[in-house]
C-alpha cells in the first residue's frame, strides 16, 4: 500500500482539492490545501513502512496507537492539532474538518478501485487508524480553540455591558448631585423645576438598575409611549443647565412646535439626550454655546445637538460610536457614551447620525418617527 500511495501521491493530492472545491463555503488556500493532504499521506506512508519492517515503536511514533494517546501526542496528532485549529481560523465548521479527511480516505480507496490495487486488511486498519487519530485530535482542537474565542467574545460583551450600566448609572447620580446641591445652596422647594429634575434622575437611577434585573431574570423591557416632543425637550434642557452651569458653558434652547410628539422609552431616550448634552459640554470650547433644537423634517422629528468642539480629528466619526474607543481628550471617559446613545436611540426605532463642521464643531442629530397630538 505505501508504494501505491508514494507512486500516485499528487493524483491523490489533486482529488482531495477537487472535492474541497466542489464543497461551497470553502476558504483554504492552495497552499494550506497542498499541505494538510500531503503531510497526512507522508506520514501515512512512513507508518506503513515502519509496520512492514515490523517496527512498532516507529509506527505508534508516528501515527499513534489505536484509540489515541491523550499523554503523547504523535506526529499525526500534532499536525492534526494545528489543521485543526487553522481551519478553524479559516471559518470551517466542526463538520468540514472531518470531511477533510473524509476526503482523503476517499481518494486513496476510489483510485485503488480504479487502479485494480487491493490491500489487506491489516493495511485498511492502519489507514484507519491514522484517520481515526487525525480526526480525534483536529476537532478536539478545533472545539478547544472555539470555546476558547466564545468564552473571549462573552467577557467581551460582558464587559461592555457593565461598562454600559456604569456609564448611565453615573450621568444619572451626578445630574442627581448637581441638582440636589442647587437645592441646598439656594434653599429652594423640591417642588419646582429644580426638584423635578432631582425626581427624574433618581428614577432614571430606578430605572436603570430595574433594566438590569429585568436582564438577569429575563423579562420584557418596559415598553414605548407617546409623549409631547416640547415637554420632553423642556425637561432636558432644565437638566442640561446643570452640566452646562457647572462648567460654565452657555446652553441655547430653540422653542418647540407644541403639537409634535414621539414614540419612545422616555426615560431612555431622555438618558440618551442626556449623554449628547454632556458630551457637548464637555468639548466645546470657552466662550462658546451649545445649542439644543428639535424640529420636524417630513415624515420624522429631529433633536439636534451642537457644539463648537472644533471639529473632529481624522477619522473621527468612522471611530465615534465605537464602544472604549477613547478620543484622546483628556476629559474623555471610557469611550462607552456614544454607544450606548446609538442603541438606546436604534430600540426606539430611530437612528443617530454626527456632521462633522471643520474648524467649529459637530452636529449630532438624532431622527425618530413623528407623531402629532392633535
Amino acid at each position: 500500500m505505501y508504494r501505491f500511495l508514494a507512486n500516485n501521491r499528487d493524483e491523490l493530492i489533486a482529488r482531495c482539492k477537487l472535492k474541497v472545491a466542489q464543497r461551497p463555503y470553502r476558504a483554504a488556500s492552495e497552499k494550506h490545501l497542498v499541505q494538510g493532504v500531503s503531510m497526512f499521506l507522508d506520514q501515512l506512508i512512513r507508518t506503513l513502512i515502519a509496520e512492514t519492517h515490523s517496527d512498532g515503536d516507529a509506527s505508534v511514533k508516528i501515527s499513534g496507537s489505536s484509540g489515541g494517546d491523550s499523554l503523547a501526542l504523535s506526529e499525526i496528532g500534532v499536525s492534526a492539532t494545528a489543521h485543526g485549529k487553522a481551519l478553524l481560523n479559516l471559518g470551517y465548521t466542526v463538520d468540514q474538518v472531518v470531511h477533510d479527511y473524509g476526503d482523503v480516505c476517499q481518494a486513496i480507496t476510489d483510485l485503488a478501485f480504479e487502479r485494480d490495487a487491493p490491500f489487506t486488511v491489516d493495511h485498511f486498519r492502519t489507514l484507519n487508524r491514522c484517520l481515526d487519530n487525525a480526526i480525534a485530535d483536529a476537532v478536539a482542537e478545533f472545539c478547544f480553540q472555539r470555546d476558547a474565542q466564545i468564552s473571549v467574545h462573552q467577557i467581551a460583551g460582558e464587559k461592555q455591558r457593565l461598562g454600559f450600566l456604569v456609564h448611565e448609572l453615573r450621568n444619572a447620580l451626578g445630574t442627581a448631585n448637581l441638582a440636589f446641591r442647587a437645592l441646598d445652596v439656594g434653599n429652594m422647594t423640591v417642588k419646582g423645576a429644580t426638584g423635578a429634575v432631582l425626581s427624574r434622575s433618581l428614577a432614571s437611577l430606578n430605572l436603570l438598575i430595574g433594566g438590569a434585573l429585568v436582564e438577569v431574570r429575563g423579562e420584557k423591557p418596559h415598553e414605548r409611549q407617546t409623549f409631547s416632543l416640547a415637554s420632553f425637550i423642556a425637561d432636558s434642557a432644565t437638566a442640561g443647565r446643570f452640566s452646562a452651569d457647572s462648567l460654565g458653558r452657555t446652553f441655547d434652547v430653540c422653542d418647540v412646535d407644541p403639537l409634535l410628539a414621539i414614540c419612545a422609552n422616555r426615560e431612555l431616550l431622555h438618558a440618551a439626550l442626556a449623554n449628547l448634552l454632556q458630551n457637548a459640554f464637555k468639548f466645546t470650547r470657552a466662550n462658546t454655546a451649545v445649542t439644543l433644537n428639535a424640529h420636524a423634517f417630513g415624515e420624522f422629528v429631529l433633536i439636534d445637538v451642537e457644539d463648537h468642539c472644533g471639529g473632529l480629528p481624522p477619522k473621527g466619526v468612522e471611530n465615534m460610536f465605537v464602544p472604549f474607543k477613547h478620543s484622546g481628550h483628556e476629559n474623555a471617559g471610557l469611550g462607552l457614551g456614544l454607544s450606548i446613545v446609538r442603541q438606546s436611540i436604534e430600540a426606539d426605532l430611530g437612528t443617530l447620525s454626527v456632521r462633522d463642521v471643520p474648524g467649529s464643531g459637530c452636529v449630532f442629530t438624532i431622527s425618530l418617527p413623528r407623531h402629532s397630538l392633535a
